[in-house]
């Protein structure tokens, strides 16, 4: 687990402990109020408890160079993400949102999962089946396949790459940035600032 997910985890919990605290105080200073308090303790509980479990970890950036009107874009980017705990997770109500500070686009689920097996992952056929307005997943490490079977991570184990391509007009040219952000069907949403790197390799990761 690396640091910026450690202190994620640590933050949620804090948040947690705090929200938690709040609601007990209510019920201890207001024995009228004491049942609804208990409600709305148990509710913001499972709360809680949901986005903790259904917590995807961001855990490698990568995004591939292409030649466009003569400059070196970037174009294709895959993001490695698995669950933080055992927990199912439903990947086609995924929405993905680019902003570059000019245009604001959503990406929506393709309905193609496949399995790495013995593929590159820039060039792997899934991206045949993807355009501007979509994106899909190639799973990595996914013991029962469920991600090709049911579109769903399940387990801490699972590894998987949303692969999508970034729209012509926003593809980055070397220190361009663009704001990603992963809105799950439940859970907390996850905001990556992706930077261009100098074009030296056609692969790069970025930081």
């Amino acid at each position: 687990m690396n640091k910026l997910t450690t202190i994620s985890i640590t933050i949620i919990l804090l948040v947690s402990l705090i929200l938690i605290g709040i609601t007990t105080a209510s019920v201890l200073t207001d024995s009228n109020t004491i049942f609804t308090e208990e409600t709305n303790l148990d509710k913001i509980t499972n709360e809680v408890i949901d986005e903790i479990s259904t917590y995807i970890q961001i855990k490698d950036l990568k995004g591939k160079f292409y030649e466009i009107d003569g400059v070196k874009k970037i174009q294709k980017i895959a993001i490695l993400i698995s669950p933080l705990v055992s927990q199912e997770i439903t990947l086609s109500k995924l929405l993905i949102q680019l902003n570059n500070g000019e245009s604001l686009k959503i990406l929506t689920y393709s309905s193609y999962a496949k399995s790495l097996e013995k593929n590159s992952i820039f060039e792997h056929n899934i991206w045949n089946n993807l355009g501007e307005e979509n994106f899909g997943f190639i799973g990595i490490s996914d013991l029962d396949d469920s991600l090709v079977n049911y579109d769903t991570i399940n387990d801490y184990s699972d590894n998987v790459y949303i692969v999508f391509k970034l729209p012509k007009d926003m593809a980055l040219a070397k220190h361009e940035k663009i704001i990603v952000t992963l809105f799950p069907s439940n859970g907390i949403k996850r905001v990556i600032e992706l930077k261009a790197p100098l074009p030296i390799k056609s692969v790069v990761t970025f930081e």
